[in-house]
């Protein structure tokens, strides 16, 4: 049976973890120069509407490390940008390739695709959650911490795709999740009354930034203007401004607090150059872990989701 991954909530507890321990052993056999060609003649599909560095890249990368092909489809290229139905472009892709990964807007539009879709099709980025990316987050925080057991992450600034993936984790893995945001910029409530309804989600909500760092083991962080909101960015500027990540922030924190940003990040905006390039961030290593958290989701998706 196909299984797609739309959101973390798109996987139970066990299955979050054995991604990470998978995606663990991928990049250890991959430093080691043993790691196996598991997916030849396989090929990734990947159609996107936004822009992207790390998505693209670290998703081509890691199905070529695993024996397989990418194929790349913007879709200004394809008959989508013409109105052709997103059913029959699933089913038209189906009979073509393996598994699908999407980056578009609407949430809608991936869940119609998953839909008519006999293949995987995994979530790239829409403007309600970013699965890859927290995926990727929690095997950078567990490298670095050694576990992820009696966590709290403090999200500062946004609630954006970003923040409601960070709910769901919390709804999967139950570690205490502090969010805070400018007031008219919370979370959406539906996803973290769903995530509270699904899972064992510890959300704390919060209006000033250094109360919900003061007993933090990772600072989150991310742009305060999104893909498709540059014509907010200038008045989200003057909103968020204390809610930036700063040395200032940092010492309301307990020194041992790592900082995560998923990139692009506008320094000197929601983080300063002094804390992106800092010994607290690990923001890189965060990036590399998107190639080997993905490596692990496509086989998982292929293989042993698969049966």
């Amino acid at each position: 049976m196909k299984r797609d991954f739309l959101s973390l909530l798109d996987i139970s507890t066990e299955e979050c973890e054995h991604l990470l321990d998978l995606a663990a052993k991928i990049k250890s056999d991959w430093t080691a120069g043993q790691l196996t060609p598991v997916l030849p003649q396989r090929t990734l599909g990947l159609i996107f509407s936004k822009p992207s560095t790390r998505t693209r890249v670290s998703f081509e990368v890691a199905m070529h490390r695993l024996g397989g092909h990418c194929t790349f489809m913007s879709v200004q290229d394809t008959q989508i940008a013409r109105a052709e139905p997103l059913s029959d472009t699933a089913r038209v892709l189906s009979r073509y390739i393996d598994a699908l990964v999407v980056r578009t807007y609407a949430q809608q539009e991936l869940e119609t695709l998953a839909r008519y879709a006999s293949i995987p099709v995994i979530n790239g980025l829409t403007d309600l959650y970013h699965p890859c990316q927290v995926l990727s987050d929690l095997l950078t925080i567990r490298e670095k911490r050694g576990s992820l057991d009696d966590m709290v992450v403090a999200w500062i600034g946004d609630g954006n795709n970003m923040a409601h993936s960070w709910i769901n984790a919390s709804a999967r893995l139950g570690f205490r999740l502090n969010v805070a945001c400018p007031e008219g910029y919370w979370p959406s409530a539906k996803v973290i009354e769903r995530a509270r309804t699904e899972g064992a989600a510890r959300i704390c909500l919060f209006d000033d930034p250094r109360e919900a760092v003061k007993d933090t083991d990772v600072i989150n962080t991310d742009v305060w203007a999104s893909m498709g909101q540059e014509s907010e960015a200038a008045v989200r500027r003057s909103i968020f401004q204390p809610y930036q990540v700063n040395q200032e922030l940092l010492k309301a924190a307990p020194s041992h607090a790592m900082v995560l940003h998923c990139l692009p990040a506008h320094r000197g905006e929601e983080i300063t150059e002094q804390v992106l390039e800092g010994p607290q961030s690990v923001v890189f290593d965060q990036a590399e872990n998107r190639l080997h958290a993905q490596a692990a989701l496509i086989y998982w998706l292929l293989v042993e989701a698969a049966g």
